[in-house]
């Protein structure tokens, strides 16, 4: 039945977003071993790449050595792309970012991906632990941005050269949940991918601000816009919101400050928040970017969120507690895709 109704998913990729989960009960050393077992399946289903984000301090994510990982997953499968979704450059000096990623694509050429945040994505004190000073700010990421070009080219402008770097065709990407990346992006000519997953009221000033004011470049002749979603699927509704509670779970605990591990799901969430935190969760987890339910469920959802928004490609989330959940939800998404 699913097959029947796939059109749409045949001419738009899908890729994953990774945050490789910590689960309560379990540890960093599961996590990465899930997501190789994720990778491995993804890539046969179909799947266009692979993204992992970086996150510090957060006791409930392990990719936080983001290249790292990334490398991980890239030796783990053949030949799917594999990226950063994506790195807070105001984190990190940009000369490392252009040799661990020149590094990455001279061990796995043509694979790998660079998406770029501008904010930091911790809180000072975390920020002070990364950097050792609090002098480099969202503001200086254009630059830093261009510094990364820089690194990346043939002929660089700096006497510092990046090695592995020199030269590498890794494509550069600026990640953004408002609008200041989706104009930068357009002032580039570079791909963008927005975070509707989390900031979908933001969505479409977005893409309107990119798709209007793109500028072609040497990587990108049109705009290229990928859009991410939380995806929970199960072969039934109730089993899917169910399943979901775990992700509602995650939000609330960052709302209150308190991200830790990702939990087990639950009956009813009613019992544990107050009315209002679960409305502010609600708000951000949208039904049109966070699409929970059955195949026919999630079917209708995609279909109905690309043709909304134009998307080019779209990267799934799925915060899922079990892992047997996890792949059969991604699964669902790839008989869509079949």
């Amino acid at each position: 039945m699913i097959s029947n109704h796939a059109k749409t998913f045949k001419n738009i990729p899908l890729s994953v977003l990774d945050l490789a989960p910590i689960t309560e009960g379990s540890n960093a050393s599961q996590s990465f071993k899930n997501s190789v077992e994720l990778a491995q399946h993804v890539e046969k289903w179909g799947f266009n790449r692979y993204w992992l984000a970086e996150h510090h301090n957060m006791e409930g994510i392990a990719s936080s050595a983001t290249s790292v990982v990334i490398g991980h997953i890239a030796g783990a499968t053949n030949h799917m792309r594999v990226g950063a979704g994506g790195v807070m450059l105001p984190n990190h000096a940009t000369l490392v970012i252009a040799e661990q990623f020149g590094t990455l694509d001279a061990m796995y050429p043509g694979r790998i991906d660079l998406g770029l945040g501008r904010a930091p994505g911790s809180d000072q004190a975390t920020a002070y632990a990364l950097r050792r000073t609090l002098n480099m700010s969202v503001e200086d990421f254009p630059m830093q941005v261009n510094e990364l070009q820089d690194y990346f080219s043939d002929e660089p402008f700096s006497r510092v050269k990046a090695v592995p770097g020199l030269g590498a065709k890794v494509p550069i990407w600026l990640l953004g949940s408002s609008g200041f990346s989706a104009q930068l992006a357009a002032h580039k000519g570079l791909p963008f991918s927005f975070a509707s997953h989390f900031a979908p009221a933001y969505l479409f000033q977005a893409l309107k601000l990119y798709r209007d004011n793109f500028k072609p470049s040497e990587q990108l002749d049109k705009p290229y816009v990928m859009l991410g979603i939380n995806v929970i699927a199960a072969d039934t509704d109730e089993k899917a919101q169910f399943i979901a509670t775990s992700q509602q779970q995650q939000f609330l605990k960052l709302r209150r400050g308190n991200p830790g591990k990702l939990q087990p799901p639950v009956d009813n969430l009613d019992e544990l928040y107050s009315p209002a935190e679960l409305a502010a969760v609600r708000e951000t987890l949208d039904p049109k970017t966070t699409i929970v339910g059955s195949p026919e469920t999630v079917r209708k959802g995609i279909e109905s969120f690309i043709e909304e928004t134009k998307a080019d490609e779209l990267i799934i989330g799925s915060q899922i507690f079990h892992q047997e959940d996890r792949l059969r939800s991604f699964e669902i998404v790839a008989d869509m895709m079949a």
